[in-house]
């Protein structure tokens, strides 16, 4: 017995649905979440210093790096975050995010410290203003003082090369 044209056709259409739901939903899971600072001025940071001296960032490119003591993946990105400053000339500067001077400190002196400057973010105010999801996480602002990008979790060798290098070079010779 064959199957009737009218009973195929709903079936065939509900599979295509599916399929199509299901790419959408898988792209949209690997793309990089955006930010609504992105194009716009970067917040403002008045917080405490927990390391290093007040920078004039403005009409420079540089980089902040949002972490924390108990980050595992904040650890992991320490040395990629170093390069990064080598390998750019870029002032990275940290956000120390809800911890306290002894454990930050202690957390830069055993990993290794790639800022030129960290910042305290004990209550997360600073973080707040930033629209923190987690960390850590990594911004990049141009001279005008303009976020440029937004990149949620650890920066690897792979995201400096094809992502942030790039685009710093951009912004500097701009």
């Amino acid at each position: 017995m064959k199957p009737k044209l009218a009973t195929l056709v709903p079936l065939l259409a509900s599979a295509a649905l599916v399929t199509l739901l299901a790419r959408g939903l898988n792209r949209d899971a690997q793309a990089e979440p955006t930010s609504p600072l992105v194009g716009k001025p970067a917040p403002v940071l008045d917080l405490e210093r927990l390391h290093g001296e007040s920078l004039a960032l403005q009409g420079q490119v540089w980089v902040l790096n949002v972490f924390a003591s108990w980050c595992a993946p904040c650890r992991a990105e320490l040395p990629v975050l170093g390069q990064l400053a080598e390998q750019s000339g870029v002032r990275v500067v940290g956000l120390d995010y809800r911890d306290t001077p002894e454990l930050g400190l202690g957390f830069l002196k055993r990993h290794g410290n790639p800022y030129a400057l960290t910042w305290l973010d004990p209550q997360g105010k600073g973080s707040l203003a930033w629209g923190i999801t987690g960390v850590p996480e990594t911004f990049v602002i141009d001279r005008r003082g303009i976020v440029r990008l937004r990149h949620t979790g650890p920066v690897t060798a792979e995201d400096l090369n094809k992502r942030l290098l790039p685009l710093i070079k951009r912004l500097q010779s701009a």
